[in-house]
């Protein structure tokens, strides 16, 4: 069954901030569900690659204690994945992302559905093609975060990265 979706009205939810999960009576309260960000983009900040050749870079993101967010490639097509984004006009094109696998949980609301989820830290290993020059990319991650309870609405975070192409 749909978690997030099953027994709950969606009518009012924007203004919550916060989505409830199966079998919800009432809105679940999150007090800090509109400031929070649930993923920190942790590093790095700059990198140095071959100008025009495929380059691997390691991007490194942490998901808030007590938060998961779906995988790249959730279960059930209603689930929202994480997807990493370079703009194609930043001078760096993004030629593939890779995601790891994910961790399949289950929530007590639901122990029959398994979703494969991050949690904790995770890498994203991004094939890059960077032109010659230094470039100020303003990457984006995409992601919907949830808990035990409730799923927040998505969000885009900015990946900065200073890219140098020699």
């Amino acid at each position: 069954m749909r978690y997030w979706m099953r027994g709950a009205l969606l009518i009012g939810a924007v203004g919550t901030g916060v989505l409830p999960i199966a079998g919800q009576a009432s809105w679940p309260i999150h007090s800090n569900a509109k400031d929070t960000q649930a993923v920190e983009y942790l590093f790095p900040e700059q990198i140095t690659v071959s100008a025009g050749k495929v380059s691997v870079v390691n991007l490194h993101f942490r998901v808030n204690q007590g938060l998961h967010i779906n995988s790249h490639a959730p279960k059930e097509e209603y689930l929202i994945p994480t997807v990493f984004s370079i703009p194609e006009e930043s001078g760096v094109r993004l030629d593939e992302a890779s995601y790891p696998p994910g961790e399949e949980i289950t929530l007590p609301v639901d122990p029959s559905e398994k979703l494969i989820v991050y949690s904790g830290e995770f890498t994203i290993h991004a094939r890059i093609v960077a032109m010659p020059g230094d470039h100020l990319v303003e990457a984006k991650l995409r992601y919907q975060a949830c808990d035990q309870n409730a799923c927040m609405p998505p969000k885009t975070i900015p990946v900065v990265i200073d890219v140098l192409g020699k």
